[in-house]
């Protein structure tokens, strides 16, 4: 082995074995040969605290950098410390000669200036412009459908013929916890928001009403809009993102520990046992948030009205079934379910979807809410269109 390449590398020794790294100042001898700086110690990773301070005079517009073969150990650190003191050297207008280094360390010095012991930077990705991005959306939307296609497909395939011809099999006191979870504790906020909308109802049209002297008409507007879209809508829209947010969630936790691996090691459907129960109770529970829906929104129209615009309480509450039927009260309810099985699938298809650690919980769970409010609303537009269609 060669003994310049023994003492490049750093010795691990004991800390008695370590010597400290040192820079020696000698100045111009009588020959008139260029000052020196004598590197000695140990620059190595091991021994190097910090960069020790190298005792140039400031008046030094020149040196060489020296170095004993026998008394200088360097490894990479060492020589990187060294590299960035000559560095600060070179800004002050030192002009540094390397040229009577030993061959081994002035190699090793040259490998780290040149960076060519650091990893190389990872090459970026050429942007592929809007056609591009067009693109890759709509491949992340196919794919995005075709996991819903297929969770649907497993919901036919598995769950009808078991609510059907085996319900005895069903965990009924799970879907009696889902509907508390997905149904009781969310008439607090689906009434409220839905009085308020019921009253930003009343307000904005009746102002224009009021205009041509037709308040009473403020009954018809919000008792079709409430009944046939906006009771519906905004239950679905606030069980999307409520309940249909936590069953990413809690389905992703449950990916991430490994319970759902543990549940088909013991030979148990994690569909049945995990997303049937959520689809029941929200298929049952939403019709009858719907119908909360639409009774707070029609009594905040009616209280806007009434003091607002000076419709009577008892002529607007006669006037409802005049203008509204059990029809249309049917067209809004009619959605429901189907929102609500929207709703379910998409929350548990991106919970059993999650990998790796817990930020994609939280994607998971974002995730759930856009597509589901996404899927709400394209839905409902559709449903207007057939109604219109057939003449409802």
């Amino acid at each position: 082995m060669n003994p310049s390449e023994t003492r490049v590398n750093p010795t691990p020794a004991g800390a008695s074995a370590l010597e400290p790294a040192r820079a020696l100042w000698e100045a111009a001898d009588a020959a008139g040969q260029t000052p020196a700086l004598r590197i000695v110690g140990d620059w190595t990773v091991h021994a190097l605290r910090e960069t020790p301070p190298l005792p140039v005079p400031a008046e030094a517009r020149e040196l060489r950098l020296l170095g004993d073969a026998a008394g200088l150990r360097i490894d990479t650190a060492g020589a990187r410390a060294l590299l960035l003191a000559l560095e600060r050297l070179r800004e002050g207008a030192v002009a540094v000669d390397m040229s009577a280094l030993d061959p081994a360390h002035l190699r090793l010095l040259r490998l780290v200036e040149q960076r060519a012991l650091e990893p190389p930077e990872s090459p970026r990705q050429p942007h592929a412009g809007l056609l591009g991005d067009v693109g890759r959306a709509l491949f992340v939307a196919l794919r995005e459908g075709r996991a819903f296609v297929a969770t649907l497909g497993e919901l036919v395939w598995l769950g009808a013929p078991l609510v059907l011809l085996r319900p005895w099999r069903l965990r009924w006191r799970e879907v009696a916890a889902e509907l508390e979870a997905g149904g009781l504790r969310a008439v607090g906020i689906i009434g409220l928001l839905s009085f308020l909308i019921g009253m930003v109802m009343a307000y904005q049209g009746g102002a224009t009403l009021t205009t041509y002297g037709a308040n009473v008409l403020i009954v018809n507007l919000v008792a079709i809009i409430t009944l046939r879209e906006m009771g519906p809508l905004l239950a679905a829209i606030i069980v999307a993102g409520r309940t249909g947010s936590s069953y990413a969630a809690q389905l992703g936790t449950m990916r991430i520990t490994e319970e759902i691996d543990a549940l088909r090691a013991l030979a148990l459907s994690p569909f049945e046992m995990l997303v049937l129960p959520k689809v029941l109770a929200l298929v049952v529970a939403l019709p009858l948030l719907s119908l909360l829906a639409d009774g707070m929104g029609l009594l905040g129209g009616g209280m806007v009205a009434s003091l607002g615009f000076g419709v009577p309480w008892r002529e607007y509450v006669m006037r409802v079934p005049q203008v509204v039927d059990v029809g249309t009260l049917m067209v809004g309810l009619v959605k429901a379910p189907v929102f609500a099985v929207v709703i379910a699938l998409v929350g548990c298809m991106q919970g059993l979807r999650v990998r790796g650690s817990a930020a994609a919980v939280g994607r998971a769970a974002t995730s759930s809410v856009v597509q589901a409010i996404f899927l709400v609303i394209v839905i409902d537009a559709a449903f207007s269109v057939l109604f219109k269609m057939l003449g409802l």
